[in-house]
C-alpha cells in the first residue's frame, strides 16, 4: 500500500483527525498563553518568586505524560479533557519562561519615566512593559506551538482528539501494508499544523509589534 492508496481510502478520516489536531493545538496555546503570560505577570519582579516559577514550569515540564493520564483519569475520564490539560501543562514552559525574560528586559529608564508621569503599575504594564515584551512573549508561544504539535499527539493513549490516533494506529498495524503510509500520513499532517499556526503567529506578529521592534 502506497500513501496515495491509503488517502484514496481514509482521506475523510485524516481529514477528521486533522482538524481535531489543529484545533487541539490551538485551543491548548490560547489557554497556555493566558496561564503563562499571568504566571509572567505576577512573578517577573520577584527573583525568588522567578525561580520558583521557572522550576515549577521546568519539573512539570519532565513527568512523563503517562503519568499524568494515571493522575488525571480517574477525575477526567478519557477523551478530549485530559489530553487538553496534559497539552496545557506541556505548553506552558517556553511561554512562562519567555514572559519573565521579556517583562525583566525592559528597560528601566522607560519603566521610571512612565512612573514620573504619573501612570500607576497598571498602567505601567498595560502601556508600556507588555508592549515592549510582546516580541519576546510571541517568540515563546511560537516555540511553545510548534512544540505542542508534536506533544499533542499522546491523545493516542486515551482515545482523545487528533492525529495521535492514527499514529498509535500505525504502531498497533506494523506488519501490515498500511502502517508505513499511515505514520507518514500522520507526521506530514503534524508538521502542517507546526507550519500552518506558525505561519499565523508569525502575521499575528506583524500586525501586533511596533515597527521599532521587529
Amino acid at each position: 500500500m502506497t500513501v496515495w492508496s491509503y488517502l484514496e481510502v481514509a482521506w475523510a478520516d485524516v481529514l477528521e483527525r486533522f482538524v481535531e489536531h489543529l484545533v487541539l493545538v490551538t485551543l491548548s496555546i490560547i489557554l497556555a498563553t493566558a496561564v503563562g503570560v499571568l504566571v509572567g505577570i505576577v512573578v517577573y519582579r520577584s527573583g525568588f518568586a522567578t525561580e520558583t516559577a521557572m522550576t515549577v514550569t521546568n519539573m512539570l515540564y519532565t513527568v512523563p505524560s503517562l503519568s499524568y493520564f494515571v493522575l488525571v483519569t480517574p477525575w477526567l475520564g478519557i477523551g478530549t479533557a485530559p489530553v487538553l490539560l496534559i497539552v496545557v501543562i506541556y505548553a506552558l514552559l517556553p511561554i512562562v519562561r519567555n514572559a519573565i525574560t521579556g517583562l525583566q528586559e525592559v528597560d528601566p529608564a522607560v519603566v521610571k519615566s512612565a512612573a514620573a508621569m504619573g501612570m500607576t503599575l497598571a498602567q505601567q504594564l498595560a502601556r508600556i512593559e507588555l508592549p515592549l515584551a510582546w516580541p519576546v512573549i510571541l517568540a515563546g508561544i511560537r516555540v511553545s506551538t510548534v512544540l505542542t504539535a508534536g506533544m499533542a499527539t499522546i491523545g493516542g493513549y486515551v482515545e482523545g482528539p487528533g492525529l495521535g490516533y492514527l499514529l498509535f494506529n500505525a504502531l498497533k498495524a506494523i506488519g501490515t501494508p498500511r502502517a508505513i503510509p499511515q505514520a507518514i500520513v500522520a507526521i506530514v499532517c503534524i508538521v502542517a499544523v507546526a507550519l500552518l499556526l506558525d505561519g499565523a503567529l508569525r502575521g499575528i506578529g506583524k500586525f501586533t509589534t511596533g515597527r521599532g521592534l521587529r
